[in-house]
């Protein structure tokens, strides 16, 4: 007898449907094909011993196993569940009993086995329940802790389990399993009560939170550039408390991604935080792109939709560096391998810090720079032009000085700040509907030229920039993309020569006299 069923596997952040097709024939043998990995091919441990110890049979015979496309390699244990299945199904000994018996191909099936039959939870569940919906199932069945992950799609009646004979029980109609529908509090920012970093805990620095305000508002990479204890990462982490809430749809695709990497901290609700990933310079290529031998998603799309924060820049692998420049453009990263090919999102907000010297105090007022005009400029070209040319502001932050760290006032609220980038976001969210974009950053050529036309005072101002500091394409371009987000935070229709000129005071590394 061949009986089927089905799980799924994960390419990139979507899921494939696995056909699962067990025959049970005249023999002696246990055959799995279909490219599974080795925790796939140990599965038939696993099942065996759970099998026998729940009190069913394990057929003494010749039993083959295929796993449906033949040409997609299958990792992991959360075939477990389907494989046990379909023996069981192949052996008849899924009997149905009346009119409440159910047939094991109409389902989903995913879950990891123990040896006493209990489930343990898998990655991807919410994927999972994306396509099973898509292609039609009429339910899924997955372990308890994964359930109300899946159930967060809607549409499809998501069942939870604790064991084996549960599951078994569900599909000879003898019990039921619990089933989890969407939470109707899923859509909330659950992240309200989260206690964020407030901007008024920061002492004085009104130019460098101006340009986190605006960094916010057109969602634009920012490079912090200042000493020691001047407060760069202090502001960076501040950031993400101004930034708008994740629409349905991005809270949707920052949740897959969290889910298949399994890191998802709440099972029963779309994240709506924007995250904030901020890796160690140490970080390996792998980890931060993502990859292995069986691709996973790596820091730049767990920041996906939020901020990538990379502290002390110059301390960076070159290597690990220059792969940011393909996802910076295209909002994307790809993963290849000998037999196949994976995207991942990758569309975040760079901020980054640095010393503007190896001494750290180039251009302080206070302390003098130690360092040779040589030095500096080796340190700064540890960064590549081309990767400073997608930072689309470059901020000099210096010290406090002592009258504004000893200040009894504090500064504006995170809250206040955060209604300013809002409102800016609602412009930029009218400008584009229809556009797939959310925010200025994301701007192509096409639309810088229709959005960011600049007027003759405007446009000879540029020009002059341009012409001094022998800027590039990219950075006109960028420029352009700033002065069009300082315009709307001014509630301004077209971009002035005052929005161009502010917009160029955030060029610093710029100048041609930097670090020279």
């Amino acid at each position: 007898m061949i009986a089927k069923t089905y799980g799924a596997a994960i390419v990139g952040i979507d899921a494939m449907i696995i056909r699962v097709e067990t025959s049970v024939e005249t023999g002696v043998n246990f055959m799995m094909v279909g490219l599974p990995d080795i925790a796939v091919k140990e599965s038939h441990y696993r099942i065996a011993t759970a099998i026998t110890h729940c009190g069913y049979r394990l057929p003494v015979k010749k039993i083959v196993i295929n796993m449906a496309p033949a040409d997609l390699r299958k990792e992991g244990a959360a075939y477990d569940l389907t494989l046990a299945m379909g023996i069981l199904a192949a052996t008849e000994q899924l009997e149905k009993h009346g009119a409440q018996g159910r047939e094991t191909e109409r389902y989903l099936i995913m879950g990891e086995l123990s040896l006493d039959g209990k489930l343990r939870p898998i990655k991807g569940a919410l994927p999972f329940a994306v396509e099973a919906k898509k292609q039609g199932f009429e339910g899924m069945v997955l372990p308890m802790e994964n359930a109300p992950e899946a159930a967060m799609v809607g549409g499809i009646p998501v069942y939870g389990a604790e064991h084996l004979c549960q599951v078994v029980g569900f599909f000879r109609g003898e019990q039921d399993l619990r089933l989890f529908e969407p939470d109707s509090a899923m859509g909330e920012n659950r992240g309200a009560a989260r206690e964020e970093p407030d901007f008024c805990d920061v002492k004085g620095q009104a130019f460098c939170k101006r340009a986190l305000e605006i960094t916010a508002a057109g969602g634009h990479n920012i490079l912090l550039v200042g000493p020691p204890g001047s407060g760069k990462t202090m502001l960076a982490r501040r950031l993400p408390g101004i930034l708008p809430p994740l629409s349905t749809e991005e809270a949707l695709e920052t949740t897959k991604i969290y889910s298949v990497a399994g890191k998802l901290i709440s099972s029963d609700r779309l994240m709506r935080d924007r995250p904030f990933r901020d890796p160690h310079h140490t970080v390996s290529y792998a980890a931060l792109v993502g990859g292995g031998s069986y691709p996973h998603p790596g820091e730049i799309s767990l920041a996906h939709n939020g901020v990538l924060f990379l502290d002390e820049l110059p301390e960076f692998a070159r290597a690990t560096l220059e792969v940011l420049r393909q996802p910076l453009e295209d909002r994307k990263i790809s993963i290849c391998r000998a037999k196949m090919r994976v995207e991942y999102p990758a569309g975040f907000m760079l901020v980054a810090s640095m010393n503007p010297c190896p001494c750290g105090y180039y251009g302080s007022a206070d302390t003098p720079c130690t360092c040779k005009p040589q030095a500096v400029e080796r340190y700064l070209n540890k960064v590549s032009g081309p990767l400073l040319d997608r930072m689309d502001l470059h901020v000099q932050v210096l010290p406090v000085p002592y009258k504004d760290l000893s200040a009894a006032s504090c500064g504006e609220a995170s809250a206040v700040i955060r209604e300013r980038v809002l409102n800016a976001r609602r412009i930029q969210q009218a400008r584009f509907e229809g556009l797939n974009m959310f925010c200025n950053a994301q701007m192509q050529v096409r639309q810088i030229n229709r959005y960011c036309v600049l007027d003759k005072s405007s446009g000879e101002l540029l020009k002059a920039a341009m012409q001094k500091y022998g800027l590039s394409a990219r950075t006109y371009h960028r420029i352009l993309k700033v002065a069009r987000t300082i315009a709307d935070l001014a509630g301004a229709q077209n971009i002035g020569a005052a929005h161009v000129g502010e917009a160029l005071h955030y060029r610093c590394i710029d100048r041609a006299d930097y670090g020279r």
